[in-house]
């Protein structure tokens, strides 16, 4: 894996000659060795079509390629970081969530309402999240952004999750996902007011989730 945490808010990723990692423009913080930043047309391995339907789906955070021999510490925003390492399963996460991650991994854009259906849709309109999001696929590891630190929340088939869908990160697995309203259970809880949705995940997986409901 080629990063590791420095604290909760930088992540230091080592970078080896003949291969590539991808990370949000403005991310790099400081670096050592013989390292070169170039401004990614595509987007990692999506392709020209790719990046079209990323610009469609407004899921086309800029990116910046990373190559050369060294080490390279990202940060953004001041926003909590956390790891994620693809096994060859699939990461489901906003694109502005997005702080670096490998170059083998394969990105792609997928509709949420192929998995939600009409809640999908309706999810992304609520919750000021896309109706699209970004997934990143293969062997590899992510560095992802949150508000206030994550936990992570396994996923079982007879054990749906439900969270605060302003809270929701990211998952991976077989997940399904479900938007409802839920009038009174922001007051239950003593947040807010008026209609409340709330987000369940269903199947095999896992769910991260921030410790806020700020948007970065």
């Amino acid at each position: 894996m080629p990063f590791r945490l420095l604290n909760s808010r930088m992540v230091e990723a080592q970078v080896i000659p003949g291969q590539r990692l991808f990370s949000q423009r403005g991310a790099m913080l400081a670096y050592k060795g013989d390292v070169s930043f170039t401004p990614s047309i595509t987007g990692g391995q999506g392709g020209v079509m790719g990046m079209i339907g990323r610009r469609i789906a407004n899921e086309a955070t800029p990116l910046m390629s990373v190559e050369g021999s060294g080490t390279v510490m990202f940060g953004h925003g001041g926003h909590h970081v956390h790891v994620i390492e693809l096994t060859g399963d699939t990461l489901y996460v906003e694109a502005d969530r997005l702080l670096a991650f490998d170059g083998t991994l394969q990105q792609g854009t997928m509709f949420m309402g192929s998995q939600g259906g009409v809640m999908g849709m309706v999810r992304g309109q609520v919750t000021g999240q896309g109706l699209f999001t970004t997934t990143l696929k293969g062997h590899g590891a992510v560095a992802v952004m949150a508000h206030g630190g994550f936990i992570e929340l396994p996923i079982t088939g007879g054990r749906p999750v439900v969270v605060d869908p302003q809270a929701y990160v990211a998952h991976r697995g077989e997940v399904r996902n479900k938007l409802s309203a839920a009038i009174g259970w922001r007051e239950v809880v003593g947040r807010g007011s008026g209609e409340a949705f709330r987000l369940e995940l269903s199947g095999n997986g896992t769910v991260y989730v921030q410790a806020s409901e700020e948007k970065l």
